[in-house]
């Protein structure tokens, strides 16, 4: 493996867990907003990574072709976001300004401590891709210096 691709797998955690930590923030900020109607409430949402093998990151590089099953992974790639499908919080709550006309209020179905263990194991993994970077980098100069000593 060279160098130049532990920089697109790195980067490829990068740009996955960046957009992990986006959607947890967007479901933290709208945990507690409410909603007269089911259809019209926030629902949690998550990314759906996929592996992207070796062989079709780097193309040129003439490596044998795996199977989708087969082989170590080169990195990562966002499939889209999905609404979680878990049932709304209904809350009696007939004084509340978005209370539909039976009294109820409807919560998402975000749980804020998920969020909170998602929002810190994302941190952790891109932090992790940071070090992986910075390590290649140094390796790439001390490379560099080799042939002037």
């Amino acid at each position: 493996m060279s160098l130049g691709s532990i920089f697109d797998i790195a980067g490829s955690g990068m740009t996955a867990q960046s957009l992990r930590l986006n959607t947890t923030a967007s479901n933290i900020a709208n945990a507690e907003t409410a909603s007269s109607s089911t259809g019209e409430t926030y629902r949690a949402r998550k990314p759906v990574f996929s592996a992207i093998q070796q062989s079709l990151m780097n193309p040129g590089q003439g490596g044998l072709p795996m199977a989708a099953d087969e082989g170590p992974g080169a990195g990562v790639q966002v499939e889209g976001i999905v609404e979680s499908d878990a049932e709304l919080q209904m809350r009696y709550e007939p004084h509340h300004p978005a209370a539909n006309e039976d009294g109820y209020v409807f919560y998402p179905n975000v749980n804020v401590v998920e969020e909170m263990a998602d929002m810190m194991s994302s941190s952790r993994s891109f932090q992790m891709n940071v070090d992986v970077m910075n390590t290649a980098k140094s390796m790439m100069q001390r490379i560099l210096t080799l042939g002037q000593q």
